[in-house]
């Protein structure tokens, strides 16, 4: 077998080419080193990699088509680092149909070291920034190294030194690693940089990652060389998650050390916050809705809005979950003394058997707590044995019963626990599940002649869009048809924080990459009536996008497409992402011409453009603050109604009266075409706090069509001004914000009636996706610009 090692995981970009032969009875496979490009790779590394594994096949007499397997260092290490080589290292092994296997960076060190003759006790301390290292302690012995640990971890490089500088043979002990190059200074305090290893040993190697990999067997099992399955090698969460896991005082995530993020608090259909004012009328219906035939009367609109008040006597805990906006329950508590009593509980009956209430409660106990409690207490109907089999679960046990509590023969059962509540594990939560197996490397295609000759005339474009958070690959041909259009969503882990958060999106798109891929292969297969997937030899070229976006995002489609087009021999097309949502419009109007307005409204940006030719962009203006999608989120978050903010406050405007707030419309003199929305922000929060203030529940409707008036208003104006300006006689628009129905209605009733022709793009290619970008992939192509494989991602590109 020839091999190819790689790994980017530290400054040195390390790659070899070997040949390989599989050991025999589980002895370790024989590794010959054909050639070595190791070199130190600051900062460059996803603008060097596929080169220098190109140089070093070269070097080795070798093409990528003689490669039967790739080998990665999947870290840890630099974050940056480790998913650009991962994500290059997966493209290599899809486009080429053969094997990929990962192994331990920290490994690899400690075989470098091996080959270099250390032998004895070798700590390894990677380095892991942010003042930590990665240490791991290895016996070398003239088999190789052993492992003196269960698992990478990472610590405070103090606590690394500490820990080592205590141990009895810490005479013995050698040092490796380029952790020592940031911290060197702790660990030679300690008396341990005496026997620090030669310099030129403390990154990887090539050589090192072969061998690490020869001591495990590679492709060892089918699922060993699926790309899809080789993942970093995580040792924490994102910040984000990790903050959150420890306010709900869960236990660490399952599914952390594999995925690299905690799906267990995912969920978009239930989003738990504190309730707010703008919550009591739907807490109050939902209550009655629960309640209606109960002993006891509902809660009103105006006891919810007084538990929220400033002047109650004793701290309140007030929670709801909901989804997309709608309260689908409700719970509360009072504190009095260490004791916190439940108020009321109530979830919607068509969403029961969730796990929402243990939810809700978890949440208050937990606020309770911090408030110095020690138990809860309740009153429950007597005959309710549903809820009272609820609370026993938690832990709450009967300690009374208080007769009539509820009317005339209406008796309630007394219940306490003490705190921390029972949270037993939810059975909708998910579980951590593996990819399934699949024989790898893929079967070859049998194609007749006459299915080969018709893929070779549609001349298909495979395009990759990783921009935000949102994982796409499409398939068009050289007509335009769209053959296979895939997404991935990543809303279920971002809605929690209210936003996306950028670490948990790139961790989702290295995961989720391949199986996208071939998700959409299989779709044009099936397109074109074909039973096997198009494989990746079938293909035209390929096409990426390479900005703008959130860098560590786009570094993963960037590396994997690059990967993908070389290892496959295509040639390949970097997009960029705002002239992707411009030609988004072309699905709909293939006959779209300039010049003409474009106005682009989405997350992150908002622009008004004169197109005056194909790549020819006169950018009139652009927002001074927030974009417009950026906008509806943070109102929506003000509001509590969840993230993505847009369909929320699109829906909840349906039937509200947009004259009934006069929300200020900012820079909307004649000629100004720059866009500011930090102002109408600020006014809708203040109109939240003064009407909260005032003791008055919000009408969401009215609030919701207010502000979207405010927000179109200076959308149209700003558009009819450039198209009189300009003399242009066609509109388009594109973004999230474009698949809003109240935008896309006005804009095209008004303009329509002054003679512009207006385009909307399909609502499905408004919010981020591939078949956009291979639109545009596919002009690119047939004029032959296409980009060298040194590009790297650039989240500051400009249209």
């Amino acid at each position: 077998m020839l091999v190819v090692a790689l790994d980017t995981s530290t400054d040195m970009l390390a790659c070899a080419v070997a040949a390989w032969t599989p050991g025999r009875d589980g002895a370790r496979a024989d590794v010959e080193l054909l050639a070595s490009r190791d070199h130190l790779c600051r900062r460059r590394a996803n603008v060097e990699l596929v080169g220098t594994v190109q140089t070093a096949l070269e070097d080795a007499g070798k093409h990528v088509s003689d490669v039967d397997a790739f080998l990665v260092g999947r870290g840890p290490g630099s974050f940056t680092g480790v998913r650009i080589g991962i994500s290059t290292a997966k493209g290599l092994a899809r486009g080429a149909n053969v094997a990929l296997q990962g192994v331990s960076t920290l490994d690899a060190c400690a075989w470098t070291a091996w080959r270099a003759g250390v032998r004895g006790l070798v700590g390894v301390a990677g380095d892991a920034m942010r003042g930590e290292v990665y240490p791991a302690l290895y016996a070398v012995e003239d088999e190789g190294p052993r492992r003196l640990f269960e698992r990478e971890r990472v610590v405070k490089a103090a606590a690394a030194v500490e820990e080592w500088a205590d141990r009895a043979d810490r005479g013995e002990l050698q040092l490796t690693g380029d952790g020592l190059v940031r911290y060197g200074r702790l660990f030679e305090e300690a008396g341990l940089m005496a026997r620090a290893l030669p310099r030129e040993l403390w990154w990887p190697s090539g050589e090192g990652l072969l061998l690490a990999a020869a001591d495990t067997g590679i492709g060892g099992g089918v699922e060993a060389g699926d790309p899809a399955l080789v993942l970093p090698i995580y040792t924490r969460l994102s910040d984000a998650e990790e903050n959150e896991r420890k306010r709900l005082g869960l236990a660490q995530s399952a599914t952390s050390e594999v995925t690299g993020v905690a799906d267990e608090l995912a969920g978009r259909h239930l989003q738990l916050r504190p309730m707010g004012s703008a919550d009591v009328e739907a807490a109050a219906a939902l209550d009655d809705a629960c309640f209606a035939d109960a002993n006891h009367a509902p809660w009103s609109a105006q006891l919810f809005l007084s538990e929220l008040s400033d002047d109650v006597a004793a701290p309140r805990s007030w929670w709801v979950a909901h989804d997309n906006g709608q309260i689908v329950g409700l719970a509360g508590g009072m504190v009095v003394d260490t004791d916190v009593q439940i108020l009321d509980v109530a979830v919607a009956p068509e969403r029961r058997r969730e796990g929402i209430a243990r939810k809700l409660l978890s949440h208050v106990s937990y606020d309770a707590q911090m408030l110095g409690c020690t138990s809860a207490s309740l009153e429950v109907e007597a005959g309710n044995e549903g809820a009272i089999a609820l609370y026993e679960a938690l832990g709450f046990e009967r300690c009374g019963l208080r007769r009539g509590y509820y009317g005339p023969g209406a008796d309630a059962c007394v219940m306490v626990a003490q705190l921390p509540l029972v949270l037993p594990v939810d059975a909708a939560s998910p579980e951590p599940t593996a990819a399934a197996a699949r024989t790898w490397p893929l079967s070859a295609s049998a194609r007749t002649p006459e299915e080969r000759e018709r893929i070779a005339a549609r001349e298909l474009v495979l395009a990759i869009e990783s921009s935000c958070d949102e994982t796409a690959v499409a398939v068009i041909d050289v007509d335009g048809a769209l053959l296979a259009n895939q997404v991935s969503t990543q809303i279920d882990f971002h809605a929690r924080f209210g936003g996306v958060v950028p670490e948990i999106a790139s961790r989702k798109h290295v995961e989720v990459m391949v199986g996208v891929v071939d998700a959409a292969l299989e779709e044009a297969a099936a397109s074109l009536g074909l039973a096997d997937p198009i494989a990746p030899s079938e293909l035209a070229c390929v096409g990426v996008t390479q900005g703008p976006g959130l860098v560590g995002a786009l570094v993963v489609g960037v590396a994997f497409a690059k990967g993908f087009a070389f290892a496959a021999q295509k040639p390949l097309v970097a997009v960029n992402h705002l002239e992707g949502h411009l030609f988004a419009n072309k699905l709909t109007t293939p006959d779209l011409e300039p010049p003409f307005i474009f106005t682009l409204v989405s997350g992150g940006h908002t622009m008004l453009v004169h197109v005056r030719a194909w790549g020819d962009y006169e950018v009139l203006g652009e927002t001074l603050d927030d974009a417009v999608g950026e906008a509806f989120d943070k109102v929506a978050k003000a509001l509590g109604l969840g993230y993505p903010g847009g369909p929320i406050i699109s829906r909840l405007a349906e039937t509200g009266d947009p004259k009934a707030i006069d929300f200020p419309r900012a820079l909307n003199s004649r000629g100004d075409y720059r866009f500011s929305l930090s102002g109408l922000k600020t006014a809708v929060t203040l109109y939240i706090e003064n009407e909260a203030k005032a003791g008055r529940a919000l009408h969401l409707p009215d609030l919701a069509a207010s502000f979207e008036a405010a927000v179109f208003d200076v959308q149209y104006k700003k558009a009819k001004n450039a198209l009189r300006e300009t003399g242009a006689k066609e509109y388009c628009i594109g973004g999230g914000v474009a698949a809003n129905p109240h935008l896309r209605r006005m804009m095209i009733e008004k303009l329509s009636r002054q003679g512009i022709r207006v385009t909307v793009p399909p609502t499905n290619a408004c919010t981020d996706n591939a078949a956009m970008i291979a639109v545009v992939a596919r002009e690119r192509y047939l004029r032959g610009e296409f980009a060298e494989l040194d590009i790297d991602a650039d989240p500051n590109m400009t249209l």
